[in-house]
């Protein structure tokens, strides 16, 4: 990566970096370092935006939705100049009020009430997972565990319909990789996308879900008038497309840092309760969600630097999480850490709806795993799965040991 002094007729330095190339995805730490040290906001001419990969300008962005929005979309695509490639996210797509309507019935269905009613069956299928593969010995540890185990619980816990569920995780990807530029990743993801968002649009549908599910209740708002009818599917769709991919990325990276990190394995076998802060710490050493855009409405400084309004602002959530400027030995993955404040699930009106499930999810898992698993071992090749937007692994091989 080159960096230029600054961009004519602009105080940010530039950069010609591409964080949308695979080269980048293999190893982005080291470039994020560069960028953070090159100033609070960075050009990226490559694709003519500003980017900001310090602790302090990304958290300031993410929780000033007014200056800042979503409404124009939160990839790289500007809805105020062109039509967004499927309909609008109610509510990672917009700003209050109408943001806080839809939210408020997000928030209601995934309360701490209905996570303490699922805590139960989701440890039970936890251990049983667990069980299945020390049965094994050795496996891979995404699609064999970081990807089964999700799939295991949230389809019911959605009330998804039982045929069909292998378009959860290519939907998911199409969605995260759209918010990226148009290279070949977009493009193929798009190519393919269409048997994915016809099977989730039927989906989403009343009479497609459980009852007693998430969707069922999203949809029982509509009796109520907290949003329409033709609201509900699309609040229900926020969460086929959020509800996997990012909880399955979590997980992986979970896994991958315990391996890594025999010091740290042991910590969390000597104490399972320290299954949540495990999973907290590899959200925010690995940050699954990488990237996110915000569209300025306003002229306005950051970090010294004018920015023009109607203007995209790219931040990296990843390398926020390992700003030295916020976290003592950003690089070391410490499941002792005080983690309050990462930005792996977002900030502000517009965090992650559904971080409760997610940390739900990966907290019985390790704890299960620390429970039930003497030793972890990579055993082969680790292979990344490339998204525009998501950070996680395709394939990592390990034997476990009871």
């Amino acid at each position: 990566m080159s960096i230029a002094r600054t961009v004519p007729g602009s105080r940010a330095p530039a950069s010609d970096v591409d964080p949308f190339s695979i080269e980048f995805f293999e190893d982005p730490h080291r470039i994020h370092g560069e960028l953070r040290e090159a100033g609070p906001v960075v050009w990226l001419s490559r694709y003519r935006v500003h980017a900001v990969a310090r602790y302090a300008e990304v958290h300031a962005v993410l929780n000033d939705w007014r200056t800042f929005c979503s409404s124009r979309g939160v990839g790289m695509d500007d809805y105020a100049t062109g039509k967004p490639w499927r309909p609008r996210s109610l509510v990672l797509e917009t700003d209050p009020p109408e943001h806080d309507r839809a939210r408020a019935v997000l928030n209601k269905v995934l309360s701490p009430a209905a996570m303490k009613r699922l805590r139960e069956g989701f440890t039970a299928a936890a251990e049983r997972k667990v069980d299945e593969l020390l049965e094994r010995g050795s496996f891979d540890a995404i699609p064999d565990l970081a990807e089964a185990y999700p799939l295991s619980v949230f389809p019911d816990a959605l009330g998804m319909p039982q045929e069909g569920r292998e378009h959860v995780l290519p939907y998911a990807a199409v969605v995260f990789n759209s918010f990226g530029p148009d290279n070949d990743l977009r493009r193929e993801a798009l190519a393919d996308a269409a048997p994915h968002m016809a099977w989730v649009a039927e989906s989403c549908q009343r009479g497609s879900l459980a009852p007693g599910g998430f969707g069922a209740g999203i949809h029982a708002a509509t009796d109520t008038g907290e949003i329409t009818p033709e609201e509900a599917p699309l609040l229900v769709r926020s969460l086929f497309s959020a509800g996997v991919d990012t909880t399955v990325n979590g997980i992986g990276a979970a896994v991958y840092c315990l391996a890594r990190f025999p010091d740290q394995w042991r910590k969390l076998r000597a104490e399972p309760s320290l299954a949540r802060a495990a999973f907290e710490e590899a959200v925010r050493f690995e940050s699954p969600v990488q990237t996110f855009f915000r569209t300025t409405t306003r002229p306005v400084e950051i970090g010294g630097v004018e920015v023009g309004e109607g203007e995209k602002v790219l931040m990296f959530l990843g390398a926020a999480n390992r700003d030295p400027r916020r976290w003592e030995r950003p690089d070391e993955y410490d499941i002792a850490r005080r983690t309050s404040g990462h930005v792996g699930f977002g900030s502000g009106v517009h965090m992650c709806v559904g971080q409760l499930l997610a940390r739900l999810e990966g907290e019985v898992l390790l704890g299960a795993m620390a429970r039930k698993i003497d030793s972890i071992e990579i055993t082969g090749p680790v292979r990344r799965r490339y998204n525009n937007t998501l950070r996680g692994l395709a394939s990592l091989p390990i034997t476990v040991e009871a």
